[in-house]
């Protein structure tokens, strides 16, 4: 086996065995469950570890240099106009083939699926615009996002109570495993074309105004459809006899996965060949080891995307439904902020997101301090998530105060993790979150006696709103930490090469990475 491949697997092994042996508690505890259900999780669990792993090492040798590449080649054109006219492009073409968006346009039956994933796909297209404009015009991304957040809770005043989940929702999903590896990279792309301080800081924010999107534009569709009478589609959980049975089910479902990633690679593929016939930036070796990447990609996604819909969508309803039909409902709270703390590392694309944040600060801000991080975040939401679907609170009482301490944090932490944050918050809300997390907050709200649309759809939006609190608390930490060992140390600064060792500081960076934070939190101190 590649070492690469193998390491790659190892990780994947590692951030769904925590996930898998909670399931395998609860199922031999509080939440019993057939037996053929616990297999058709245990394969679906294999088939998520493999297809993780052939993912993120696809992504690393495709997806990631053809964005940066097309993003350092699109700063060369002189016209604004075709800048514009690429950006709009890319973000339609890849949005509208990401999988997790056909799964929610599915569970949105009162308006149609095409007319919810187009609209969703003009909100990405012109949303890449706007993060385009903002690097090249170095336009202040807390400022951008303050006002187009602004504008989406007035937008919400207008649209019914049982749209306003679904379309915060939309947000979320859109930024998937195909959507964020190609952005990201396509923002350090763009970015890295400047010489100035403020450029590594703004390669970040590209998938955070990518997600704010498509929640005004969904928000928009549903003034003008007025979906009073929405619904949504019910779990069905396969019932299964016979080991043949479960076999049965992946090998029914592998060429439906397969069709799906297809459409989703296949117009990225097209845009890919345009441009190289256009550009000739690859030379044939690197054109090579693209197309292999695009082959891991391909195979990836589709074990993993079969992987969690067939066998974790079945345990994340059952132990939700079980749970809330029980005495012991309460619970739902600490197993829902136990699942999110370890789901999110199963998530594809939030190990493209970590590795990339260590490369950029140069090791400042390790993987190890990212993964914590978004887990809390994310067991915190998971937590508030179950408390609605218990109680029936308004998901606005969670959501204005959540991007109001967000937003205003923007005025106090370095800019890297303004972007950093707001980007983790599209990022989370991934394959994982949709096919798990959700159905997870269906079954306990049915079986609560809630209302599905209004109290369990809105849990992808809560995951994606707190990673932007967390986050940003870490660059406060990490601000202080630097201002108070610089005083305390009284280091010298003399050379590009020097590296900073701080005793106190989890893990160290290179010189530049640590100077632009200090330039950026001084400037927002001042």
């Amino acid at each position: 086996m590649n070492k690469k491949l193998k390491e790659k697997i190892m990780e994947a092994f590692s951030s769904v065995l925590p996930i898998t042996l909670i399931v395998l508690v609860l199922s031999i505890t509080i939440v019993p469950m057939e037996i053929s259900t616990i297999v058709m999780f245990l394969v679906g669990a294999v088939l998520l570890i493999v297809g993780m792993g052939l993912f993120t090492l696809g992504a690393d040798m495709a997806m990631m240099p053809m964005g940066e590449g097309i993003g350092v080649q699109m700063t060369k054109f002189k016209k604004l106009g075709l800048i514009v006219l690429i950006s709009f492009i890319m973000g339609f073409v890849i949005t509208i083939a990401e999988p997790d968006l056909t799964v929610l346009a599915n569970q949105v039956p009162s308006i149609p699926d095409r007319a919810l994933i187009l609209t969703v796909a003009v909100g990405v297209g012109v949303f890449l615009v706007f993060a385009v404009i903002r690097v090249l015009f170095r336009v202040s991304l807390s400022r951008m996002l303050i006002v187009f957040y602004g504008l989406i809770f007035l937008v919400s005043a207008f649209v019914p109570n049982a749209f306003v989940g679904v379309s915060f929702d939309s947000g979320g999903v859109t930024t998937g495993p195909i959507t964020v590896p190609f952005i990201m990279a396509m923002g350090l792309g763009i970015a890295s074309v400047r010489s100035d301080k403020d450029a590594q800081s703004d390669s970040f924010g590209f998938v955070a105004l990518c997600s704010v999107g498509p929640i005004l534009a969904v928000l928009i569709l549903g003034i003008c459809y007025n979906p009073t009478d929405a619904s949504y589609t019910p779990v069905t959980v396969p019932e299964v006899g016979m080991m043949r049975d479960v076999v049965g089910q992946f090998a029914i479902q592998l060429p439906h996965y397969l069709k799906e990633v297809l459409i989703a690679i296949v117009p990225i593929v097209v845009v890919f060949i345009i441009f190289q016939l256009f550009s000739r930036r690859f030379k044939k070796r690197q054109l090579a080891r693209i197309s292999v990447g695009f082959i891991y990609t391909l195979v990836g996604l589709m074990l993993f995307l079969t992987g969690v819909n067939v066998g974790f969508i079945p345990v994340g309803h059952i132990i939700g439904s079980q749970l809330a039909a029980s005495t012991y409902k309460w619970l739902l709270i600490p197993v829902g902020m136990l699942i999110g703390y370890y789901v999110v590392k199963a998530e594809p694309a939030v190990h493209v997101l970590n590795k990339q944040v260590e490369e950029v600060s140069g090791g400042a801000i390790p993987q190890s301090t990212m993964r914590i991080c978004l887990s809390i975040g994310v067991a915190a939401s998971l937590g508030m998530s179950m408390l609605r679907v218990l109680t029936g609170i308004s998901i606005y009482w969670f959501l204005i105060p959540g991007y109001a301490i967000a937003l205003i944090l923007t005025f106090f932490v370095p800019k890297i993790f303004t972007g950093i944050a707001f980007d983790s918050g599209g990022v989370v809300t991934g394959p994982m979150t949709s096919t798990f997390i959700l159905p997870l907050a269906m079954g306990a709200c049915e079986a609560a006696g809630g209302n599905v649309l209004t109290d369990a759809f809105g849990a992808v939006a809560m995951v994606a709103m707190t990673p932007l609190i967390v986050i940003q608390i870490l660059g406060l930490v990490y601000g202080r930490r630097i201002k108070a060992a610089e005083a305390a140390d009284n280091i010298a600064m003399d050379s590009e090469d020097d590296i900073i060792d701080f005793d106190d500081v989890e893990g160290s960076g290179e010189l530049q990475g640590v100077q632009d934070w200090e330039d950026d939190y001084g400037q927002n101190k001042s």
